[in-house]
């Protein structure tokens, strides 16, 4: 005979209510007396705890004001010319010896310039076959060389920049960036502004008598010779006042 299963020796209905004594009211963590003890150090290394980020707060805040403090203190002090006392040239010195080196090319076009007006006047002085032909190349060499300063003799593209407030004067741009470390005041300035104020005048002079010239008239080739000479003179002038500008 097969014996009995389990399932039919303890019905399903009884269920065991106590199998582990009940606790007594000592065991409960509230009663106990050494729990307000470590509940105390734990909340002490709590706190401990919580001080350090706030502690390492107030350091940082500490070293960032002392660095602003330092900053304000460096920038309330007097400029000390570390440049001068190391021997080193400032900025304005160094920009100036810049310009010196290239004053080669800022002066090339008064030299170009210089070229066409000698060029017209060996042509305006030589016993041409064709005056008419040697009066036109005279003036076309003229053009070349006013560099856009004679207003009256500015094509449409340059006088349109020139409308609009581009400065167009390739002499005015030579003065304007061989003084542009000098006060406006400063007489060298000022005296090499006079000078161009002559060139101008000088070329626009020497415009006018081209213009209304006969050239097979001698005399008339010779008053485009002599304003040729002057306005060569005044040329020379300028490019002396712009070297002193430059200080060479």
């Amino acid at each position: 005979m097969s014996p009995l299963p389990i399932s039919t020796l303890i019905p399903s209905t009884t269920i065991p209510t106590a199998v582990f004594p009940p606790k007594s009211p000592q065991s409960s963590p509230l009663s106990d007396p050494k729990q307000p003890r470590h509940s105390h150090s734990q909340t002490q290394s709590s706190s401990s705890l919580s001080l350090v980020p706030t502690t390492r707060r107030k350091a940082a805040a500490g070293v960032i004001l002392t660095s602003i403090v330092s900053l304000i203190h460096f920038l309330h002090q007097p400029p000390v010319a570390t440049a001068f006392s190391l021997g080193i040239s400032g900025p304005k010195d160094w920009l100036r010896e810049q310009k010196k080196k290239a004053s080669k090319y800022l002066l090339a076009p008064i030299d170009a310039s210089r070229n066409s007006l000698q060029a017209a006047y060996l042509i305006i002085t030589a016993s041409g076959t064709s005056p008419e032909k040697d009066l036109e190349e005279v003036r076309r060499l003229l053009i070349s060389a006013s560099r856009d300063c004679i207003p009256q003799e500015r094509n449409s593209i340059v006088t349109f920049q020139s409308n609009t407030g581009v400065e167009v004067c390739t002499f005015k741009l030579v003065l304007k960036n061989a003084a542009s470390l000098l006060e406006d005041t400063d007489p060298t300035k000022v005296e090499a502004e006079v000078k161009l104020t002559d060139l101008e005048r000088s070329l626009s002079s020497l415009n006018t008598v081209a213009n209304g010239t006969s050239p097979r008239l001698v005399s008339d080739r010779q008053k485009v010779a002599d304003a040729l000479m002057d306005t060569i003179s005044s040329l020379n002038k300028f490019e002396q006042g712009v070297k002193d500008c430059l200080e060479i």
